[in-house]
């Protein structure tokens, strides 16, 4: 197995896929990428058994082909030292040795058996979905969702986004996280949807798709089935498992008749709250508002240290006058993901949930954050 490829390059996408490596994998096989030449095209394989990552690279000068398992951490590292230039591998798959060649050295490391390598997860044909969306629309609906997710060793469904794929003559997919503290509900209305289906993909992937949609520039496929889910781009295959069990009923737990609410400028409301929660117990993090009139006030303290603080910040109301608790960091978490300059916040009383929706809105999605509120004493 002989090739020359650039080293900037191959840096590049050794260090997108290394992020599914885990630092204590249970398997020694996995600390190590999967190279294999065929037909000019070298495809890297990186897996932590949970999540598989693939990447391929065109390679105009090869000698042989073959694959091997290269030690990642040792392949990265010594890549970080090189100014871009073509670096000769030089590789015998019965001794597993492995040469290195540059402009100015040259080194050796031993590879290993691809033996003990997994191999890539197959959707199955017969129980298979598909669906396209373009990566700018999949990259804003993990930026909006995946704040949201919980880590819950009870309730691992709630550990990962679901994707709701509605096949109606309105199609749509949603996209919903939550920790039962907080939950996003994002709807995508771009996108042909085939067949009603659904599926909850774990944090990890998202946050690894995350990472190479903002260079991405076509369409994503996405094919999955009962265990496994694929996500296609241009030059990169993520396949994961799904978490396995049945996603709680969202639509339900949004409260339908809320008569209070109020539009505000979410930046003025944001840094207000920012100001008032550093005075807010550490423990609680509660941070109390009162709406009355065209003013809200934000108003935190912690009785500990009697300390307390709070803010103004005129807004348009309707309703009646009201106070209602929120955990300050969860809010705003949820101010924060909201593009929109101003945003609505509609309540129902101080012991129902709070939904926090964007004023500006558009044809091609729907976004609703809803915030459980806490005890005001």
């Amino acid at each position: 197995m002989n090739f020359v490829v650039s080293s900037s390059e191959l840096l590049n996408r050794l260090q997108t896929i290394s992020k599914v490596i885990s630092s204590k994998n249970t398997l020694p096989i996995l600390d190590n990428f999967l190279f294999q030449l065929k037909d000019n095209e070298l495809k890297i394989t990186a897996c932590d058994l949970e999540t598989t990552f693939v990447t391929t690279l065109k390679i105009e000068n090869v000698t042989s082909e073959g694959e091997i398992a290269i030690p990642a951490k040792l392949l990265t590292d010594s890549l970080r030292e090189f100014s871009d230039q073509p670096l000769t591998f030089k590789i015998d798959e019965e001794t597993l040795s492995i040469e290195i060649r540059w402009n100015s050295g040259k080194s050796n490391i031993l590879g290993a058996n691809i033996e003990d390598f997994p191999s890539l997860p197959v959707i199955d044909v017969d129980k298979k979905s598909t669906i396209e969306i373009t990566a700018d629309a999949l990259l804003e609906s993990i930026n909006r969702t995946l704040f949201a997710t919980a880590d819950d060793q009870l309730r691992p469904v709630m550990n990962g986004i679901y994707f709701d794929l509605n096949s109606d003559e309105e199609g749509f997919l949603t996209f919903v996280a939550s920790d039962a503290h907080k939950l996003v509900r994002y709807i995508r209305k771009d996108v042909t949807i085939e067949k009603s289906a659904s599926f909850i993909l774990p944090k990890k992937p998202a946050s690894l798709l995350r990472s190479i949609l903002t260079k991405e520039e076509d369409s994503v496929k996405i094919e999955f089935d009962e265990k496994n889910v694929l996500f296609s781009l241009s030059n990169y295959v993520l396949v994961c498992r799904l978490i396995e069990g049945t996603y709680p009923s969202y639509n339900s737990v949004i409260p339908k008749n809320n008569p209070n609410r109020i539009t505000i400028d979410r930046i003025d409301l944001l840094n207000s709250i920012r100001r008032v929660a550093t005075f807010s117990s550490p423990a609680s993090n509660l941070i109390k508002l009162k709406i009355a009139g065209n003013e809200l006030t934000s108003y935190a303290q912690d009785l500990d240290f009697s300390i307390s603080g709070d803010d103004k910040v005129t807004c348009q109301y309707d309703g009646v006058d009201m106070e209602i608790g929120f955990k300050s960091t969860f809010l705003i978490e949820i101010l924060t993901n909201i593009n929109s300059q101003n945003v609505y916040i509609e309540m129902a009383d101080s012991n129902r949930a709070a939904l926090l929706l964007p004023f500006d809105k558009n044809e091609k999605d729907d976004l609703l954050m809803l915030l459980m509120p806490m005890m005001i004493g």
